[in-house]
């Protein structure tokens, strides 16, 4: 069952918000439908704000989404998976990813951006709500829970001298500069609604942009902590590329992804 030929999960999640759970929460009192529970709260949150966001914090939100770039020991890229494809079951998902982080793939880093305030607490709590072990997870000090750890790179923490700056522009900019599509015709703030239309498969397509974007930062941080070479960085990426061209039947996502590519040209 384990598979020692993946050294690195990259690895995003998108969720949505949990109505029943905002309800029972915040409006234990009053007999409510889903869409006016989060519309209530965001407007809250809106307010709360000045007007900046009425996004709705991690605890009160559930996975739609769990995607994983499967990434060798040669930092080359293995494969891409999209968890409980294509049923994305939330429950499902979360049973297989800590399935893969406990005892598949127990020997591998996990590696996202921004996994630290977002994914990884998402996952943890949805441990809790369906009952599923991560004994590793939680009790082993050099797993993914401690913030220096090597366990778990989070390329934003990372890249902000853990919380010393804020990363403007996140990994739409760092993906960018290096030539990669960042932000294409999907933004984070639209899953909601893309959800609200069934369009499930169009937020893993999405969620699958965002994980290539993250492997692609990944490979450039360890050109700079000296673990590979920016030739050897940029020959991974050319073979990432012949290999996307490869799978872009198996999976359609690859497609857009292809046609924003770009190549590393660094200026000024």
């Amino acid at each position: 069952m384990k598979d020692d030929s993946v050294k690195y999960l990259v690895f995003d999640v998108e969720s949505v918000p949990d109505p029943k759970l905002i309800a029972r929460v915040k409006y234990p009192a009053e007999n409510i439908d889903d869409s006016e529970a989060v519309r209530r709260y965001q407007q809250e949150l809106l307010d709360a704000s000045g007007g900046l966001s009425e996004f709705i914090p991690v605890t009160f939100q559930y996975p739609i989404s769990i995607c994983i770039a499967k990434v060798r020991g040669d930092f080359s890229l293995l494969d891409i998976v999209c968890l409980d494809d294509p049923d994305f079951r939330p429950d499902e998902m979360v049973r297989l990813f800590w399935l893969g982080v406990e005892q598949v793939y127990d020997s591998a880093f996990l590696v996202t951006y921004n996994g630290r305030g977002f994914d990884i607490p998402l996952m943890e709590l949805m441990a809790y709500r369906y009952g599923y072990t991560a004994k590793r997870h939680f009790r082993d000090k050099y797993a993914g829970r401690n913030r220096y750890g090597a366990k778990h790179i989070d390329l934003q923490d990372w890249l902000s001298n853990y919380g010393a700056i804020r990363v403007h522009g996140g990994l739409n900019l760092m993906a960018k500069i290096i030539g990669k599509p960042g932000k294409m015709q999907t933004t984070g703030d639209a899953v909601y609604s893309m959800f609200l239309e069934g369009r499930i498969r169009d937020i893993n397509n999405y969620c699958i942009h965002d994980v290539l974007d993250t492997y692609f930062v990944f490979l450039r941080t360890r050109v700079l902590i000296g673990e590979i070479t920016i030739v050897q960085e940029q020959d991974i990426v050319k073979a990432t590329k012949s290999f996307l061209h490869d799978n872009k039947e198996r999976i359609p996502a690859l497609n857009e992804y292809l046609a924003n590519w770009g190549d590393w040209e660094p200026w000024p």
